[in-house]
């Protein structure tokens, strides 16, 4: 029996490769003579610039950038060769910010914007830039600002500051003679821009935006995408994935010309997991907490999905999991941990091992 182990990671406990590991544990306590192949998996987010680069064998570099709120940061980025692979939470995650100094109206992508510009610096032909876990919900205004681009308000000042300051916008000035490699934005979910599934309304308040900020932030964001596709020629709003990190992906498809494309479609190829499905009898996989979300373009979804199109079964072990028939349809079983955000990791690692083990039994 060969057995495929893919999971995510367990947000705020373990990574993808340590669930991975532990996973493996303990289903080989209870299936000894099973071959067990590890392949943690990304989907755009966390984790996806060092999945990468160990499939690569690139090195890690690093870079002074700023975080959401402005502050000088170090933030990492992985060379593979031509290829710079790097994921904007490291300049301006929402990890980065105590929940107390969280502020999505203030907070600004520039920080993103700057490591573009480091890694087309450090001669990169190509740029993936994995989306998610970000606490700016700015569209890209600060990333475009970082990149040269210029925003005007009526009375002729440049703005400069706080997302809602977009209300104000009458006119975008783009930089004479912007080169940027191409850039893939590996997103990890497909929601617009705008409206009901729109970045402001789905993710906003996890940010920290209060009822009245979310129509504020709606309304500033709306504003510019309409005076950049007027002035810019180009209406990204509407993209699967232009929603993605607080309207990260409009700003990278609008501002850099990157191409949007699901995250977990990015890491897979790389991987090459659809060989690795294929060569096995069955495939486990998991995160912290799978919920409807989780259709959009998170990873487990994606094996899930890769794993049935082949004729193999996949099972979840997850933290946590929305009561949501949508879910249960697409995995043949989910067991579920019951830990929460942020948990102790040796005791979300315990519980791993021991749930494994359970399912192993069953497959045996």
């Amino acid at each position: 029996m060969r057995v495929l182990i893919a999971p995510d990671k367990i947000k705020g406990s373990l990574g993808a490769r340590a669930a991975a590991e532990n996973i493996a544990a303990g289903m080989r306590a209870v299936l000894p003579e099973a071959e067990f192949i590890l392949l943690p998996i990304a989907d755009g987010g966390e984790g996806t610039a060092e999945l990468i680069r160990d499939a690569l064998q690139g090195d890690s570099r690093t870079c002074e950038v700023h975080d959401a709120n402005g502050a000088a940061v170090s933030a990492t980025f992985a060379m593979c060769g031509a290829i710079a692979v790097m994921e904007t939470s490291q300049a301006i995650g929402l990890w980065r910010i105590p929940p107390a100094a969280r502020s999505p109206t203030r907070a600004s992508s520039f920080g993103a914007g700057e490591m573009l510009r480091h890694a087309a610096e450090c001669g990169a032909r190509e740029i993936i830039v994995g989306l998610g876990g970000s606490a700016t919900n700015d569209g890209g205004f600060g990333l475009a600002r970082a990149l040269g681009f210029r925003f005007f308000g009526g009375d002729g000042k440049e703005l400069a500051g706080a997302v809602p300051e977009l209300l104000r916008l009458t006119r975008v000035e783009p930089p004479a003679g912007l080169v940027l490699p191409a850039i893939i934005a590996a997103v990890d979910v497909q929601n617009p821009l705008l409206g009901e599934r729109g970045a402001t309304r789905i993710f906003g308040t996890q940010k920290g935006a209060s009822p009245e900020e979310i129509e504020l932030l709606e309304a500033a964001l709306t504003h510019l995408a309409e005076v950049s596709a007027r002035d810019l020629g180009i209406d990204c709003r509407n993209l699967d994935g232009a929603g993605a990190a607080g309207g990260l992906g409009f700003g990278l498809a609008t501002f850099a010309g990157a191409r949007l494309r699901p995250g977990f479609e990015v890491v897979a190829e790389f991987l090459g997991l659809e060989k690795a499905v294929a060569m096995s009898d069955f495939v486990i996989t998991g995160e912290g907490r799978l919920d409807l979300q989780t259709l959009e373009g998170k990873a487990p979804a994606g094996v899930a999905r890769m794993a049935r199109k082949i004729g193999r079964k996949c099972y979840a072990i997850v933290g946590q999991c929305e009561d949501a028939p949508e879910l249960r349809q697409i995995f043949s079983g989910i067991a579920i941990l019951g830990v929460e955000a942020e948990g102790d990791a040796m005791a979300t690692a315990r519980l791993l091992r021991e749930h494994a083990g359970t399912l192993a039994a069953e497959l045996r």
